[in-house]
């Protein structure tokens, strides 16, 4: 399973959001993606992040550990 975070250095809220996904699934393997460093990601995910991809779904902030468990089991 391939899940991606959209994120950005030194957002707080990023790192909850890593820390939720790592309580649900420890053993996944999160692809990181600074939107920082592309325009385009920038422009669609800049005031969202944190953003969790999978299989052509979102989940946006904000979100729980319910919400992760949901959207990892889909």
């Amino acid at each position: 399973m391939s899940v991606v975070l959209y994120t950005t250095v030194g957002c707080h809220l990023c790192e909850q959001a890593r820390e939720l996904v790592a309580m649900v699934s420890p053993d996944l393997t999160l692809t990181l993606v600074d939107v920082a460093e592309d325009d385009e990601l920038l422009a669609r995910y800049g005031e969202r992040i944190p953003v969790l991809m999978k299989e052509g779904r979102e989940l946006g902030w904000p979100f729980g550990l319910l919400d992760v468990q949901q959207f990892l089991a889909g």
